[in-house]
């Protein structure tokens, strides 16, 4: 049976509409899922199913296409089939179960859920959270808005909850706040003016924007992703590896900046690489090496071969000391990096596309343990060249880019845009333009 040959009834064509009137809990209220007619003639009978194949649709892999939406999106993505699904509940006449199903059944997208219905009652009133009002704040100030400035500045990472201090600007804030500057090319200067306020302010309209922004890129996902796998947040810039189905570890990592960012891929790693060499990519060659001269090249451990700037193995490669090597066509993969102090900073986005990842010696160690290839790693890194170690199973990698995330009671936590890539998904969904400050490129090193 399929979908253009069962028939609706007016219980199914009832339990559709009921579904539709309740899309509010997915973030998509500002979108038309049209239900016209009764199930009586053909015609109507095909509407419905239009309808219904489109709201399925929208919950089961997204109301919007990442692939369109992205120069760059390979991430793996569901692909159920809709058409028989929806002729076996209309079958059985459980239209609005079937519908229940299709969307991600976990804690976290429910407390989406749950946080979206709670801000769209308060409307699209972009009313501050810290308002503008008084003079620009000076350190040592006291100020009725400075638990509400504090508390943003926690939830952004800028500061430990422990140095909050209710109603006075102090050091620790100060600190929070040049920080926070600096990343957002404000002068870091530690005055509370109103660009500060306009980075750290988030209206509920802000909030509930982000927040459907992120259950719509969630819909994007797999329901039932590999058990062994590898995920980094890149507007987080975390690494989540897991094993078994369970979390093994969480740590830092540094990702392509603006400009260069790191596209949202799914790409296996395949090998380990010890003390990898480092071939400059033509890009990086012509933009930050061109007319250094033989000194600069020296000095860095690199030399020409073939055409190529090649940068030898040691601690000072851009690569560091080690290479997850991933296969695709875009040059994208994880790597150690001698610049470590980029790990201490909050917004980690300061690289030219690759993820540089936090003790990489470290997570090698473990990810070579865990696939029992730890002799032939050690024997590689001994060896002091380049030397390649295949693992007996690729590891699926996956990049995302996820700008709200949970806190320890499972609360939603709205963190920055920093590539500026949550407009065109909230655009798709009906959401009015709304500006932000974007993360200033550093232009930190010419690593990779």
């Amino acid at each position: 049976m399929t979908a253009e040959n069962a028939r609706w009834s007016n219980a199914t064509a009832k339990q559709l509409r009921k579904a539709i009137d309740r899309r509010a809990a997915h973030g998509l209220d500002r979108m038309r899922f049209a239900v016209e007619g009764d199930p009586g003639s053909a015609e109507d009978q095909a509407a419905l199913t239009r309808s219904a194949l489109r709201y399925a649709a929208a919950l089961a892999r997204g109301a919007s296409d990442p692939v369109k939406l992205n120069s760059i999106y390979t991430v793996p993505r569901p692909n159920p089939d809709l058409q028989r699904g929806l002729a076996e509940a209309l079958a059985k006449g459980k239209i609005d179960d079937w519908l229940d199903g299709l969307a991600p059944q976990d804690d976290n997208y429910r407390a989406l859920s749950k946080a979206y219905l709670a801000l769209r009652k308060q409307g699209d009133a972009p009313a501050p959270v810290i308002p503008e009002a008084g003079k620009p704040l000076e350190p040592g100030a006291t100020d009725p808005r400075m638990p509400a400035i504090a508390n943003q500045l926690v939830a952004s990472g800028y500061l430990d909850r422990a140095s909050a201090q209710d109603g006075r600007y102090g050091p620790a804030m100060v600190k929070a706040v040049q920080r926070m500057q600096a990343d957002y090319g404000i002068k870091p200067d530690g005055v509370i003016g109103t660009d500060a306020i306009e980075i750290l302010n988030l209206s509920d309209a802000d909030r509930a924007r982000a927040i459907a922004v992120a259950m719509e890129r969630m819909r994007w996902l797999d329901r039932n992703p590999p058990e062994t796998r590898i995920d980094v947040n890149l507007a987080s810039a975390r690494l989540a590896y897991w094993r078994g189905g369970k979390l093994a570890d969480s740590r830092k990592v540094v990702v392509g900046e603006p400009g260069t960012e790191t596209p949202q891929l799914g790409s296996p790693i395949y090998r380990l690489v010890a003390n990898p060499t480092w071939t400059v990519p033509r890009s990086i060659q012509n933009k930050e090496i061109a007319g250094k001269g033989a000194g600069y090249l020296r000095r860095n451990n690199m030399a020409w071969k073939d055409g190529w700037i090649v940068q030898q193995p040691g601690p000072e490669n851009s690569l560091g000391l080690v290479k997850f090597d991933m296969q695709n066509e875009h040059q994208i993969y994880l790597h150690d990096t001698p610049a470590k102090q980029l790990f201490g900073e909050v917004q980690r986005q300061r690289s030219h596309g690759c993820v540089r990842v936090e003790d990489a010696l470290g997570f090698a160690a473990m990810l070579a343990r865990d696939e029992g290839i730890s002799g032939e790693w050690e024997t590689a890194r001994a060896t002091g060249k380049e030397s390649f170690v295949p693992l007996p199973r690729a590891i699926p990698v996956r990049l995302l880019y996820q700008t709200v995330l949970f806190d320890e009671a499972g609360e939603p936590v709205i963190r920055a845009d920093p590539y500026g890539w949550n407009y065109r998904v909230s655009a798709a969904l009906g959401f009015p333009a709304s500006a932000g400050h974007r993360l200033r490129p550093s232009g930190s090193d010419v690593g990779p």
